[in-house]
């Protein structure tokens, strides 16, 4: 019989994310949503640069479930902070083209998220750097996110979002070394929901036609953003579910 295993079929193999099936959410468990750049610059189909230029069934599908929890977090209730990918036009990104630019509506929450800029449970930070951590600091020394937890007293963060290897795993890996030294109390854990996250796909072939453009290919790197924000101490879930 042939075998038709591929090379990220060897791959997740070999670096396993072994995510948990489920996370249970109930009234006690002190959790706030964290949604990362969930925005039309990098999920609406021909919104600039960084966006999908056709249908993309994994970004899809993460704004369906990024949506779909932060409605259940404010019926509920609970606390949610969206971070908003949002660039001065005369600072590049390197070594991102430009996108996301202030006052497009590249800049803007997705459709299906617009709700959050009228609703009373949510925060919504614009951030003009990778890291969201980084991007909630303030000219004072104080930080939006840091302030955020410790005033809604919040002991698990749930990440959602896009780039799963990219943004979301750099506010993760830097969320947890905040943990780790004690100025991010009472939180406790850091939650990956592995299908309310998706990152850009760009194969080898469109990348080699692009000056200075390094392959990206969507499932793999989508892969290794979960592998590693679980080998940096964060939690993955494919599944979560709230008590009544």
């Amino acid at each position: 019989m042939a075998n038709h295993e591929t090379i990220f079929d060897q791959l997740k193999k070999q670096i396993p994310v072994d995510e948990e099936e489920s996370l249970i959410l109930n009234r006690d468990s002190s959790v706030g949503l964290v949604i990362v750049d969930v925005v039309n610059g990098f999920c609406t189909i021909g919104s600039g640069n960084m966006a999908p230029t056709k249908h993309n069934e994994q970004i899809s599908k993460m704004v369906e479930e990024s949506a779909k929890l932060a409605r259940e977090f404010c019926d509920r209730k609970w606390p949610v902070l969206a971070f908003i990918d949002s660039h001065h036009p005369d600072i590049p990104e390197i070594p991102y083209p430009p996108h996301c630019i202030i006052g497009t509506e590249e800049a803007e929450l997705v459709p299906a998220l617009k709700w959050l800029e009228s609703e009373n449970f949510a925060t919504l930070r614009r951030k003009d750097c990778i890291d969201g951590f980084v991007g909630s600091m303030e000219k004072d020394g104080s930080n939006v996110f840091v302030d955020w937890v410790k005033e809604k007293q919040i002991k698990v963060i749930v990440v959602v979002g896009i780039c799963t290897d990219i943004c979301v795993f750099d506010f993760v890996a830097t969320a947890l070394s905040a943990r780790n030294h004690g100025v991010l109390s009472p939180l406790e854990d850091v939650v990956v929901y592995s299908r309310g996250c998706a990152t850009f796909d760009l194969p080898l072939h469109v990348a080699k036609a692009i000056k200075g453009a390094q392959a990206h290919p969507q499932e793999l790197m989508h892969h290794v953003g979960l592998y590693m924000a679980k080998g940096r101490g964060a939690k993955v879930v494919s599944k979560i579910s709230f008590e009544t």
